[in-house]
């Protein structure tokens, strides 16, 4: 397929305008009902997907830098070749965590990453009909809620439309929002959270709370991950809300590229009812603490 620009006739820095005007002149120019030619119908699908893309700002922006990769047909949304970390800034022993709602996350929030739309519904939501296609039937949309580690791993399933079975296969990495295209109808994905990991686009991020000794001397703890539990050591002298990034085990991409991260954040926890002994010892601790401050 021709590069969108080319099939166009635009270059990349037109105007909104200029992509307006120079997708009005072809598309009544190759609408099947007008051009009975041999490849007319083709001509106007690839008229009516480069009009999609560069008739919308944001799916322009990511035309822009990723191609038609972007826009791969069969799944949609939530992400971005590439993907990663979004929001939050993130290190080894700092944390803060952002939630992906108020418009702070990715850059393409919100754009169908799906295949592309029938081209007569774009042709006639531009003209307002006519052509003899306004009353063409439009796709039926279902919604289908699968939870968290479903949406993260993948998972087939069976849904029942109109009396007719359908084995739906959700790929790994889906999110929220997004939509998956089929024929005859689209499915929407709504994911149930987690009730301990949190989603940050293809990072996660899990609390793990500690003890007081196991943050100051050290310890080996059990951590959840989306592939099973995983042990991992708390380094000695851990401080409250330190943060440790597991490479590669976050959220695997819609669209193939790698995987996220996980973060573990650690939640030290202070004892509120100590015993005789604990205080005594405590004590002991920090009387030996201010002879090493005096020694310096």
């Amino acid at each position: 397929m021709a590069d969108y620009y080319s099939l166009l006739g635009v270059s990349k820095s037109a105007t909104p305008d200029e992509i307006k005007r120079a997708y009005r002149k072809l598309a009544l120019e190759w609408h099947p009902d007008r051009n009975k030619s041999e490849g007319a119908s083709e001509k106007f699908k690839e008229i009516n997907k480069a009009y999609e893309v560069l008739g919308d700002p944001k799916k322009k922006d990511m035309y822009d830098q990723y191609g038609e990769a972007a826009f791969k047909p069969g799944v949609a949304g939530g992400g971005y070749p590439g993907g990663g970390q979004q929001g939050g800034q993130w290190g080894p022993f700092s944390y803060t965590y952002t939630t992906n709602g108020g418009g702070g996350g990715s850059p393409f929030e919100g754009v169908d990453f799906g295949g592309f739309s029938d081209p007569f519904e774009i042709f006639e939501s531009f003209f307002g009909g006519g052509f003899g296609r306004s009353q063409r039937k439009q796709k039926e949309i279902y919604r289908i809620k699968i939870d968290f580690i479903e949406a993260v791993r993948g998972v087939e399933k069976t849904v029942e439309i109109n009396g007719k079975k359908h084995t739906i296969k959700i790929p790994a990495g889906v999110d929220e929002g997004n939509r998956i295209r089929f024929d005859e109808f689209d499915i929407l994905i709504s994911v149930s959270p987690h009730p301990r990991i949190k989603r940050e686009g293809q990072d996660i991020l899990l609390d793990c709370e500690i003890s007081f000794s196991q943050a100051t001397l050290g310890d080996v703890v059990e951590v959840e991950t989306i592939d099973g539990p995983l042990k991992l050591k708390v380094p000695s002298g851990t401080q409250p809300d330190a943060l440790i990034r597991l490479g590669g085990k976050g959220v695997p991409s819609v669209h193939g590229r790698g995987r996220g991260d996980q973060y573990i954040h650690f939640k030290v926890k202070i004892p509120t009812h100590l015993t005789s002994r604990q205080k005594e010892l405590l004590k002991e601790f920090d009387e030996e603490s201010k002879k090493k401050r005096g020694w310096i």
